[in-house]
């Protein structure tokens, strides 16, 4: 049965009930299997429910059941490995592919082929009572890069904790349209739901959460511009709609771009380029590197062609 204790970080902004802390700032698990999975929880030692309030300082122990065996089925799909030991896996994940199952998605998507990978790899790694395909993080379906996971309940907390104490540093490139006047900067606001369409967050001045992104443009050509982006929130779409908030949305993105003519069919530039974390039983943080992908070579290609040619 997993566990995970930690003490509410002293910014929480505003009244959050347990089981939306859980969710939204710890992720620990997702909002639709908290009632379904949840076994105990106890704030500063006292057994306490879901919808208890807690506030910054307060000791939180929490544990929760596995997913039901069969509830994730397994599928040999191939991955980009770009490391792997006993305790976690680092992927470079293909554009497209979705990172858990859920409505419209219980097929194909990065944790059926996690699954696979584990029950290939059983007699190699130790023994496990629970076989778990533990991804800590996300990325969106169309953004492409690294992603870490973890094959025990150990190395899940102990990654998620990394993540929880902001100690993991993330860089994306995207290519955006137009060329920002600053060459770098800092975006902050308050991201929230939009209010026409739940599926889409955007900017508020005093609903949602605070964000923060920093951006450096590493070139520009006439019409677009290769960015490095760090987040140092971790907030849904946080990056695409920060940048369309900057005026230079992110090129070929259904959601938040607008129409590219020069690009009109192209797909998400976004890609997680690198990440630095601490590993479990590591002292030092461990950095690794996904190179930029085809889409992203092919369009600066075209790009620099324009430009040379005057167009």
């Amino acid at each position: 049965m997993p566990s995970f204790s930690a003490v509410v970080k002293p910014n929480l902004a505003g009244e959050f009930r347990l089981d939306r802390y859980v969710s939204e700032e710890l992720r620990l698990l997702p909002r639709s299997q908290i009632k379904v999975r949840f076994q105990e929880a106890r704030i500063n030692g006292k057994p306490v429910k879901l919808s208890r309030l807690v506030k910054p300082g307060d000791l939180l122990e929490i544990s929760w059941a596995e997913r039901e065996a069969g509830a994730l089925i397994p599928e040999d799909i191939p991955l980009d490995i770009v490391y792997e030991d006993d305790r976690v896996v680092v992927v470079n994940k293909m554009q497209g592919m979705v990172v858990h199952p859920g409505a419209g998605n219980h097929r194909g998507t990065l944790a059926n082929a996690l699954l696979q990978r584990r029950l290939s790899r059983q007699r190699e790694l130790p023994p496990a009572e629970n076989l778990r395909t533990g991804i800590v993080h996300r990325l969106d379906k169309d953004t492409s890069g690294l992603i870490i996971a973890a094959w025990d309940d150990e190395a899940l907390a102990f990654l998620a904790g990394e993540f929880k104490s902001r100690r993991v540093r993330k860089t994306y490139a995207a290519i955006v349209a137009g060329i920002p006047e600053k060459k770098s900067g800092i975006i902050q606001t308050r991201l929230c739901r939009d209010n026409r369409d739940r599926k889409r967050f955007m900017v508020s001045q005093d609903r949602g959460k605070q964000a923060l992104s920093l951006y450096r443009v590493v070139r520009s050509w006439k019409t677009h511009s290769l960015l490095l982006l760090r987040p140092k929130t971790g907030r849904t779409h946080q990056l695409r709609v920060h940048l369309r908030h900057l005026g230079y949305p992110v090129s070929g993105d259904p959601i938040y771009g607008l129409r590219d003519s020069l690009f009109p069919d192209s797909t998400l530039m976004l890609h997680s380029r690198t990440l630095s974390i601490r590993l479990p039983g590591s002292p030092e943080a461990r950095r690794f590197d996904a190179p930029l992908p085809e889409r992203f070579r092919r369009m600066i290609a075209v790009l620099v062609k324009r430009e040379k040619n005057n167009y």
